[in-house]
């Protein structure tokens, strides 16, 4: 969706939280029969042309079974967003706490690499409507910061373990390459989700290939910014 549409048709008055969590199985039901819904539709017809009359269509709900729990479909929007993002962020730190950074060799480290971001691929390829829900995050403004949030928190998590491993790195340079770092996967993640053909392993054994090049830098104190001012952050 282009963005300058998706500035025009969302305003910071929208409700974006579910009004209503469901306790009971038939609400449960009907919350995440309109959230598959939704998710197919977006990869379908892509977020702009989304509506909530049209989910309901799809779905065989009325307007007033989708509205007991959502006020509109930015709403849905961003509930199908914290769900994507927890389970990569999820995944991610338990990769992190099985060693997944680790690693003797250059090789060793890629390979690990190269199996989490396929995984990661492979996961948002599987979520309902993945790589639409990532570009509407993208383009409509006041749910970006579901994603930025999300990519903070991993980028915060990255820079500690880099940083031990480059203690005489810049602070501010290595905060700087992690949240690249992240950005370039989320990149990469949706470069393969978008283009069904995309060989997920080769394109992640490249991006992996050249983080691993970009880290040998920190160890060289000649390759720090030219001009120093990462160093005072």
């Amino acid at each position: 969706m282009p963005k300058a549409t998706a500035r025009k048709t969302a305003s910071p008055d929208i409700a974006l939280d579910a009004k209503l969590q469901p306790t009971q199985a038939r609400g449960q039901d009907t919350y995440e029969i309109v959230l598959a819904t939704a998710g197919e539709m977006l990869g379908e017809i892509g977020f702009e042309q989304l509506t909530t009359n049209a989910i309901c269509k799809r779905a065989g709900l009325t307007p007033p079974a989708l509205y007991r729990y959502f006020p509109n479909k930015y709403a849905i929007l961003k509930e199908l967003g914290d769900r994507l993002m927890k389970a990569q962020d999820d995944r991610v730190f338990a990769w992190i706490e099985s060693g997944g950074l680790e690693g003797d060799t250059a090789a060793e480290r890629i390979d690990k690499n190269v199996a989490m971001l396929t995984e990661m691929i492979e996961m948002t390829r599987r979520f309902p409507g993945g790589a639409a829900i990532g570009r509407a995050l993208r383009a409509v403004p006041m749910l970006q910061q579901l994603r930025f949030a999300s990519r903070d928190m991993v980028a915060g998590q990255f820079a500690k373990i880099l940083k031990t491993r480059y203690p005489a790195a810049p602070d501010g340079r290595v905060r700087l390459a992690m949240r690249m770092m992240v950005e370039l996967t989320y990149s990469a993640t949706e470069m393969a989700v978008e283009e069904p053909d995309q060989d997920a392993l080769a394109l992640s054994r490249e991006v992996c290939l050249l983080f691993e090049r970009y880290f040998d830098t920190f160890g060289d104190p000649s390759l720090v910014p030219w001009n120093g001012a990462l160093q005072e952050q």
